[in-house]
């Protein structure tokens, strides 16, 4: 009998070079474009928009502050006394954990480790550096590693999951915004006030009291997650499909904050 071969079929997205937009980073800086592939047309023209903006002055000065890939298992200890207790052990062998992830992968390093405990469940979160990789499997192979040395370790726990939602993929959580996953960068620019008034028909103070009264409080009411911006999702998701990448992480990359103010 011949083996069941759904036909593989492609949905094709408009896509587009956006740019040059200027960017610094350190001691490197360099004009960029960049891909956008997205239904939203409309998007590629607003993008463009503020990428000339950024050859017209001082460019776009980018930092990132820290990045680190996360995975969490899920395991079952007897009660929540038992659970405090191994954990206070497990925290004293972050060197063994390291050890048993270096087997996994040359570019994975274990950074730092939490835990929450419900009931008897003991949720840990390993943090990872990852090299150049995102490195979504090279962290849950790593923790699952891990995992196994532990359970043989410490026989009075039990396994429940390889993940236990606190890592946490894909999903907005306030544990990524505070503790972090992924990249966390910053970007920063400068535009002066003709530079506004000229290119962008506005002020800097309009700018500075609508990112107040839209990006903040109204995020605020709506119950934003660690988030207040207008919308982020919309360029990294046409970025994230344009280099094939996996688009559900567009719910972390949706969390960041505009923040805006007057200088000179």
């Amino acid at each position: 009998m011949a083996a069941y071969c759904p036909k593989i079929t492609q949905a094709s997205v408009p896509m587009r070079f956006v740019g040059p937009m200027q960017i610094q980073a350190h001691d490197w800086q360099d004009r960029v474009s960049v891909p956008l592939a997205t239904y939203e047309t409309p998007l590629w023209n607003s993008v463009g928009r503020g990428a000339y903006i950024s050859t017209l002055c001082d460019g776009i000065h980018t930092t990132l502050i820290d990045e680190r890939m996360t995975r969490s298992i899920l395991l079952e200890a007897i009660d929540a006394n038992s659970a405090l207790k191994t954990w206070q052990s497990i925290q004293a062998r972050q060197t063994e954990m390291q050890q048993q992830a270096a087997m996994t992968s040359r570019f994975v390093q274990l950074l730092n480790l939490h835990m929450q405990i419900v009931a008897n469940l003991l949720y840990i979160r390993f943090e990872f550096s990852t090299g150049d990789a995102a490195g979504h499997n090279m962290v849950t192979h790593a923790a699952d590693v891990i995992m196994n040395w532990l359970l043989q370790e410490y026989p009075q726990l039990t396994y429940s999951s390889i993940s236990g939602n606190y890592c946490s993929d894909k999903k907005a959580t306030a544990v990524n915004g505070i503790l972090g996953r992924g990249k966390y960068v910053v970007a920063e620019i400068t535009i002066p006030a003709t530079l506004c008034k000229r290119r962008l028909h506005t002020t800097p103070a309009k700018i500075v009291d609508l990112n107040i009264k839209k990006n903040l409080l109204g995020t605020i009411i709506a119950g934003g997650l660690r988030s207040a911006n207008a919308h982020f999702a919309n360029m990294l998701l046409g970025f994230y499909l344009a280099t094939g990448q996996d688009a559900a992480n567009i719910i972390e990359g949706s969390q960041g904050t505009v923040h805006a103010e007057l200088r000179g």
